[in-house]
C-alpha cells in the first residue's frame, strides 16, 4: 500500500486528510461533544489515530518510521515542553503588562477550558477537569503530529523538503476552519469575522505546522515537536489571564506573540544549522 500512497503523494494525503475531515464534521456540527460535561470533541482524533494505525499496518510501517522513534522520548518531549514554557512565560508577561497599565489589576486563573480564538469557551473547575484536558490533549497532540507531521511527511517524501511542508501547513491550515465555520453557521458570529477569524486561524495554524515540520526535519523524531505542541494547548485551555472580571481579552494578541517568537527562534536555528552542513 505505501508504493500506492507513494505514486501520488499529495492525492494521497488529500484523500487522508478528507477522511480525518468528514469525520471531524460529524463531530463539530452534529455529535459536538464539546458542548457536554466533557467540554471538548476529542472523538475524531480518537478515529483519526485509529486510521493512522491501519495505514500503517497494511503499508507494514512501523511508528518509528513516521517519527515516533524509540529513543529520546523523555529528552524531546521535555525539550519541546521548555521550550513552550520559555515562549509561553514572554507572551503571558506582555498581556499581563499590557492588561495592567490598562486597567490596574490583572491575575492569572487556572480552570480547564476549551480553545477559542473567538473568546466563546465553556469552563470547568476541578481536578477531574483539568485531567480530563490532559487526557484530551495527548490524544490531540499524538493524533496531529502523526497524520500531519508524521504520516503526510513520509508519503511526501519524493518532492521537495520546501513543497512538502508548506503542502502540509496548508492542510493543517484548512484543518482548523470548521470552528470558526461552525460559529458562523450558529449564527454567533457575521460573516466578515468568519472571514477574519478564518484567515487568522488558517495563517496562525499553518505557521505552527512548518515550525514543527522543522523540528521534526532538525531532530529526526516528532517528540520535539509534540512536547511543545501540548505545552501550547495545555497553557490555552488551563492558564487565563483575568482582568476587571473578563477572562482572557487578549488572548489572540498572547497567542500571536507567543507563536511569532518560537516561529522566529525554531527558523533562525533551522538556518543556521542549514548554513553550517552547506559550509562543511
Amino acid at each position: 500500500m505505501l508504493n500506492q500512497l507513494l505514486k501520488k503523494p499529495i492525492l494521497s494525503c488529500s484523500m487522508i486528510f478528507m477522511i480525518c475531515s468528514v469525520a471531524r464534521v460529524i463531530e463539530y456540527f452534529y455529535m459536538r461533544t464539546d458542548e457536554t460535561f466533557l467540554s471538548e470533541n476529542f472523538l475524531h482524533k480518537l478515529f483519526g489515530i485509529l486510521l493512522l494505525w491501519g495505514i500503517l499496518s497494511i503499508s507494514k510501517l512501523g511508528w518509528k518510521d513516521i517519527g515516533f522513534t524509540s529513543n529520546g522520548i523523555m529528552s524531546g518531549v521535555g525539550k519541546g515542553l521548555l521550550f513552550g514554557l520559555v515562549c509561553a512565560i514572554f507572551a503571558y508577561v506582555v498581556e499581563c503588562l499590557t492588561l495592567f497599565f490598562l486597567h490596574g489589576n490583572v491575575h492569572l486563573s487556572f480552570y480547564a477550558s476549551g480553545f477559542s480564538l473567538t473568546n466563546e469557551k465553556g469552563s470547568q473547575a476541578g481536578i477531574f477537569f483539568i485531567l480530563l484536558i490532559v487526557l484530551f490533549n495527548l490524544i490531540n497532540v499524538w493524533m496531529e503530529e502523526g497524520i500531519f507531521r508524521g504520516l503526510f511527511t513520509k508519503i511526501l517524501e519524493g518532492i521537495s523538503s520546501c513543497r512538502s511542508i508548506f503542502f502540509i501547513a496548508f492542510l493543517f491550515g484548512i484543518w482548523h476552519l470548521v470552528m470558526p465555520f461552525r460559529d458562523f453557521l450558529d449564527g454567533e458570529s457575521s460573516l466578515a469575522n468568519l472571514t477574519i477569524m478564518g484567515i487568522g486561524y488558517v495563517i496562525l495554524a499553518g505557521m505552527m505546522s512548518i515550525k514543527w515540520s522543522l523540528l521534526y526535519k532538525m531532530t529526526g523524531s516528532l517528540w520535539l515537536g509534540l512536547g511543545d505542541h501540548l505545552f501550547n494547548n495545555l497553557a490555552s485551555n488551563l492558564v487565563h489571564v483575568v482582568s476587571n472580571s473578563e477572562s482572557d481579552s487578549l488572548q489572540i494578541v498572547r497567542i500571536l506573540l507567543w507563536q511569532l517568537l518560537s516561529f522566529a527562534i525554531v527558523l533562525s536555528i533551522y538556518k543556521r544549522k542549514s548554513k553550517t552542513i552547506v559550509n562543511q
